[in-house]
């Protein structure tokens, strides 16, 4: 398995806090079967803005430091983007970087707010042969309310991400029951942690894939979590299922309704 959405380096946004958290983020990971971590540090100006040549001197440091270890894992350098309307200018000024140095890009949007100019963004990066990834489409409130807007972005050729803990409840009913709804649509394309934290996310993963090979079967998941990462990080394409338009039941539309 490869994991597509991590905070693992160390004092760089929200995430690790210190070199030893980010030693045992990666031994958590190695020890519920990740073979290869994608650090996707927030990039976010005004808030996190550490570079891309800062972020490959932490990757090949703690590589260095696993290979010493005995470590197989693999890291690659990555950044989830906060969106923002000079995001090609972020990429070539060597500001944010796409998953390791191809075409595909993780970011993410206010978690709130639907952006005004989104859909003029993705044009822009699209003809920039950029492949846009949306990072954990079912945690924002906006997509709650209309999950139809990702049948859309897929359409436009938006990739998605979902976050592993969100089968579980990790971030509410809501976007439990969106990304469940995602999932059996053919809406979502990779799978992430998107850890931040030791002990949180990682420990939770053998009881997520149980309930995810129930959702979506053995073979999906192989796709999720290791065949489609594995074609991003060599920058070949990938081919996606035709998606299929949610339809809420009655109940599904009383629980989004009432839940938190």
């Amino acid at each position: 398995m490869i994991d597509m959405h991590s905070h693992i380096l160390p004092n760089i946004d929200d995430g690790a806090k210190d070199v030893e958290e980010t030693f045992q983020l990666i031994k958590e990971a190695e020890q519920v079967g990740f073979e290869a971590i994608v650090s996707t540090s927030h990039y976010m100006e005004g808030y996190y803005e550490t570079n891309v040549p800062e972020r490959e001197v932490w990757i090949r440091v703690i590589h260095q430091k696993l290979q010493e270890r005995n470590s197989k894992i693999q890291l690659y350098l990555g950044n989830e983007i906060y969106l923002a309307e000079n995001i090609i200018s972020l990429l070539e000024e060597e500001k944010a970087s796409t998953i390791n140095d191809t075409s595909y890009v993780l970011f993410e949007m206010p978690l709130n707010v639907e952006p005004i100019n989104l859909y003029n963004m993705i044009y822009e990066m699209m003809q920039n042969r950029i492949v846009p990834i949306l990072a954990h489409p079912e945690r924002y409130t906006f997509i709650q309310q209309d999950p139809e807007l990702i049948y859309d972005l897929i359409e436009k050729g938006v990739l998605m991400q979902a976050n592993y803990a969100s089968i579980i409840g990790y971030y509410g009913k809501k976007a439990e029951l969106i990304v469940k709804k995602l999932l059996e649509n053919n809406m979502i394309h990779f799978l992430g942690s998107d850890v931040h934290k030791a002990g949180t996310i990682y420990p939770k993963i053998p009881k997520i894939l149980e309930q995810l090979t129930d959702i979506i079967g053995e073979e999906k998941l192989e796709e999720l979590t290791t065949t489609n990462p594995k074609l991003a990080l060599q920058n070949k394409r990938i081919e996606i299922e035709e998606p299929n338009k949610i339809e809420l039941t009655l109940k599904e539309k009383l629980a989004m309704k009432f839940s938190k």
